[in-house]
């Protein structure tokens, strides 16, 4: 028996998705059970990266059989997902679920800075944008997309932000390193207060001369924008 199609029928049973070390747990348990035969007990000290080889061989199998249904891995866990075009007769199996409202355009554009640039102060998403960003932060903070994710070691230590799990979600991304690319995004230099007396040379950060931004890189929300599935941002 194929390591792939066990992992299949528990991904294909569960009630939610799982991650490959919980799909391992699940191969551990199992060979430990009194009843266990050889082939259970073969799979006993599968290791994630064979467990994430098979699971990648197997999506790649669904995708190719062309089936109304894939395997995908999005923020990090593994689940069966229908095919889009589909959505017609499941909305009329299982209703419509109330979805939140569409992130606006300065919403799709300071995540992106924080997406790209994490962990990020406030003030550092404000001279990226060029604008105050208060009251969408708040937005992104309740639509729990961004959380706090530590204090930076400069005067006053401001909260760092950076992208919450549910972002990953969101968007349909299996982790950071499938966000497109924005190198543009990251050169932009910021200017960050002095460190501290007390803090660690190595943590300071010495700014730059100057920030020179007028425009936000024209590639910013638009890589974002293009991924998640159903929402569009809204023109301000």
């Amino acid at each position: 028996m194929e390591l792939k199609f066990v992992l299949e029928s528990l991904l294909f049973s569960a009630q939610k998705p799982l991650s490959a070390k919980e799909l391992r747990d699940l191969l551990a348990t199992a060979a430990m059970a009194e009843e266990a035969d050889e082939t259970t007990k073969s799979f006993k000290k599968a290791k994630e990266e064979d467990l994430t080889t098979a699971l990648e061989q197997l999506s790649a199998e669904h995708a190719s059989a062309g089936r109304s249904y894939r395997l995908v891995c999005v923020a990090g866990v593994w689940q069966f997902v229908t095919q889009p075009e589909y959505s017609p007769w499941l909305k009329a199996l299982v209703g419509v679920k109330v979805r939140p409202s569409r992130l606006s355009q300065a919403a799709l554009e300071t995540l992106a800075i924080i997406a790209y640039r994490q962990p990020v102060t406030r003030a550092e998403v404000e001279q990226v944008r060029g604008v105050n960003v208060d009251g969408t932060m708040q937005t992104l903070l309740e639509r729990a997309l961004v959380e706090q994710s530590g204090r930076a070691e400069v005067v006053g230590r401001p909260a760092l932000y950076s992208t919450a799990p549910l972002f990953l979600e969101y968007f349909g991304l299996r982790g950071l390193e499938d966000l497109p690319a924005a190198d543009e995004l990251r050169r932009i230099p910021v200017e960050r207060p002095p460190a501290p007396v007390t803090a660690d040379a190595g943590l300071a950060t010495v700014p730059p001369d100057q920030l020179h931004l007028e425009v936000l890189p024209s590639n910013l929300a638009e890589g974002l924008a293009n991924n998640p599935p159903g929402a569009t941002p809204e023109v301000n």
